[in-house]
């Protein structure tokens, strides 16, 4: 693009998500769908409690990675479909009192789009769920946030497909270094034995990568956080289901019970705060202090699981967010224009 787009008020509007998947190649918000008018995120923002959307986002990568701990501990007696049975029930309730507290009607008009980033979504979860469960915790945590990376891969391929004469070498190093991080990261934490989890793991990077950008959508949409969240956790409860009923559901003592309450309040209270900070804040900022989420969940593997943190670990993970946060960076930034 030659200068940045404008809403229809006419204020500059920061390149976002979005911006990339249209140069991908990818599916664009219907453009029938009305757009919030201008100075709609700062009322948003205001409704915030004060909070800025840096620092909600630092509340949720912390939330992500309690939720991921609570995960590891239940599904020693729950497998994910279960696991993911009650935190769907549990956002959606708590979605439903929230969005009636605010007077938010959970109609929407685009259920389609929802459709979409639910599907991707909950996959996504299931695999991470399904990962966190097996290794250790800060390396799934680490290849799920291999979305920004997954994301400057679409835009390869895209350009790619639609054969654009010159590719911007930058993504094409920022993906090496995000996928030279994995090597780094598997080769010292994973056996043989663990080695379809870290493909699992990384894999579910792949897919957030394609819910990150239908959040993306549906925010431009207006579509509200509460409404968002709701409808990925109906998904959420129909993959746990169908998952979980072939192999039979285990019953649920206090301790469990609070565990599983646990997944489900963390989760649905750190994807309000992120969709709501990816809504109101930089693109290149949230992307950047999501990656806080990590090193909580190194914290909580060394203090809860005794798990290891070797120096070729902890270069991986350096270089896969230096890499995520590289992508976002060249995303963020308006394509200068050509000189005619």
């Amino acid at each position: 693009m030659t200068e940045r787009k404008r809403h229809p008020g006419g204020e500059p509007r920061q390149p976002d998500l979005m911006d990339a998947a249209q140069e991908a190649g990818m599916p664009a918000p219907d453009p029938t769908v009305p757009v919030p008018p201008a100075g709609w995120p700062q009322r948003w923002k205001t409704r915030a409690a004060g909070l800025s959307a840096p620092w909600l986002m630092v509340i949720a990568a912390f939330m992500f990675a309690s939720m991921s701990v609570c995960v590891k501990l239940a599904s020693t007696n729950y497998s994910t479909g279960e696991i993911m049975v009650y935190r769907g029930l549990v956002g959606m309730v708590m979605m439903a009192v929230l969005a009636r507290s605010r007077g938010v009607s959970l109609k929407t008009t685009v259920p389609a789009t929802h459709v979409r980033r639910s599907v991707t979504g909950v996959v996504s979860m299931f695999m991470w769920f399904y990962c966190v469960a097996n290794i250790p915790v800060a390396t799934a945590m680490t290849l799920n946030y291999m979305s920004s990376v997954w994301i400057a891969v679409f835009m390869l391929v895209g350009a790619w497909f639609f054969g654009k004469s010159k590719v911007d070498k930058r993504l094409i190093v920022s993906v090496l270094l995000g996928f030279g991080g994995v090597a780094l990261v598997l080769q010292p934490t994973i056996g043989d034995d663990q080695l379809w989890y870290g493909v699992i793991g990384m894999m579910s990077g792949m897919i957030s990568a394609t819910a990150y950008l239908q959040i993306a959508a549906l925010a431009r949409m207006g579509e509200p956080e509460t409404r968002i969240v709701f409808y990925f956790s109906i998904a959420c409860t129909v993959l746990g289901v169908i998952t979980a009923l072939p192999f039979g559901m285990h019953a649920v003592t206090w301790k469990s019970a609070l565990l599983l309450l646990a997944v489900g309040l963390l989760a649905g209270l750190a994807q309000v705060l992120m969709t709501r900070a990816y809504a109101i804040g930089k693109m290149l900022v949230n992307a950047s202090l999501q990656y806080l989420g990590i090193a909580f969940a190194a914290v909580y593997g060394m203090l809860l699981f005794a798990d290891p943190m070797s120096g070729s670990l902890i270069a991986g993970m350096v270089m896969i967010v230096g890499a995520g946060i590289f992508a976002a960076l060249l995303k963020s930034k308006p394509t200068p224009a050509k000189a005619p």
